[in-house]
């Protein structure tokens, strides 16, 4: 949980981009930080957060949070502009898929379809595309943005 605010701080820098993420800008920081707290506080042993560093700074962050679906976790991640295509994405992916536990068989994520890079990344470490929501995210200035759904499968020992 020392971490929170740092990871608070950073998204939020990708958040005002607004690009990237479904999150608006009008979130605030502190706002963050209490959906981190709340998140892994409740997500019990199926929530992760990966945090990379560069010379002891937060650069870039991935959640894997419980969803309703038994064995499924959804995953998020976010990377500063200065740390992006060097590697960092891959390797908080290449963690969150090791640290699956046995009984999720299948991870999910959300991609706005014109991040092409990290669409890339996914499907290189086995993610396809299940679907796509048409404009399913009302920007603050009133613009419609889709987004595709990828996810991963996985064997598991249960059935």
């Amino acid at each position: 949980m020392e971490d929170v605010e740092r990871i608070a701080a950073g998204m939020k820098a990708v958040v005002d981009e607004g690009r990237w993420l479904a999150t608006e800008s009008t979130t605030s920081v502190e706002e963050l930080e209490e959906r981190f707290r709340q998140a892994i506080g409740s997500g019990g042993a199926d929530t992760f957060v990966f945090v990379a560093e560069e010379e002891g700074e937060v650069v870039g962050a991935l959640g894997l949070h419980p969803t309703p679906a038994q064995g499924v976790l959804t995953l998020g991640m976010w990377l500063l502009p200065r740390s992006r295509r060097r590697g960092g994405g891959r390797a908080l992916m290449e963690a969150a898929l090791d640290a699956r536990p046995p009984h999720v068989h299948k991870i999910e994520l959300e991609v706005f379809p014109d991040n092409e890079a990290a669409i890339a990344l996914y499907r290189s470490l086995g993610f396809d595309q299940e679907g796509l929501r048409r404009n399913h995210f009302r920007r603050l200035d009133g613009s419609l943005r889709s987004s595709l759904i990828m996810a991963r499968l996985f064997e598991t020992e249960e059935a």
